[in-house]
């Protein structure tokens, strides 16, 4: 489970940024007081325009920044002052992690695996699920610096889900990739809930979030739009389509 208390994250503004926002506070809130929780076999959507706070969120739920206040748990443990036994918690896919274009798919999932001390017997189990559902096999030996961006994106989120982690974090997942690799991609999103781990994401594609998703929360310039369940978003809806409703609710 992910509980989220009055989250928020404050960042220095310098002299161009201020006179681009036509300010003069030294301080821009990118999230400010945000609360919402994730439950085991659900499905959380984290949707927002560019620019609302959403991989900042995303970033401070997985430690890779520390917010300026409010509380974070993960899996029971406080994300900011334990933070490290929080990540062994949590499967983290984004956009901007790096691959090591020298290694093949084989060599980097069994060094990222070795991160989390994951036993050489579970490592190939997990290999052979994944590889699997993800259809990895035919191209698991080549190196990644000649994979094609959906290649990669795959072993991306292999290294994510190598050690089986109970919480998983996913940052537009699905984002540039062709309609076969996309939908494996959201097979295993399923697979997450079924497996009754704690899934949040975060899309651009309204019909992923009608898709998949359990509940929701709409952030707009780092605030708090709408939380509760998809199905009351959809019994709540004026428009005719989830998109032209999400469009709503941030202009609102």
């Amino acid at each position: 489970m992910i509980k989220v208390k009055d989250l928020s994250k404050k960042f220095s503004l310098n002299k161009e940024q201020r006179k681009e926002r036509n300010t003069n506070d030294n301080f821009a809130f990118a999230v400010k007081d945000i609360s919402f929780e994730c439950k085991p076999g659900e499905i959380f959507s984290l949707l927002g325009p560019n620019g609302a706070g959403k991989t900042t969120t995303l970033r401070m739920l997985s430690t890779v920044i520390t917010p300026t206040s409010g509380s974070i748990v993960i899996g029971g443990v406080d994300a900011i002052t334990e933070p490290q036994e929080a990540r062994r918690k949590i499967g983290f896919l984004t956009g901007s992690t790096g691959l090591y274009a020298r290694l093949n798919a084989h060599e980097l999932i069994d060094y990222f695996a070795s991160l989390y001390d994951v036993p050489n017997p579970v490592v190939r189990e997990r290999k052979k699920y994944l590889f699997d559902l993800l259809d990895m096999n035919e191209f698991a030996n080549k190196k990644i610096g000649k994979l094609s961006t959906g290649m990669k994106q795959k072993v991306s989120i292999c290294r994510t889900m190598i050690h089986d982690p109970e919480i998983v974090i996913f940052d537009e997942p699905t984002s540039g990739l062709d309609v076969i690799t996309a939908e494996s991609i959201i097979q295993l999103i399923r697979d997450c809930k079924s497996q009754n781990k704690t899934v949040i994401f975060s899309s651009h594609i309204m019909g992923e979030v009608d898709l998949l998703c359990d509940r929701l929360a709409i952030i707009h310039k780092g605030e708090m739009k709408y939380k509760g369940s998809m199905e009351s978003f959809r019994e709540q809806m004026s428009e005719k389509s989830i998109t032209a409703e999400f469009i709503k609710t941030v202009q609102a």
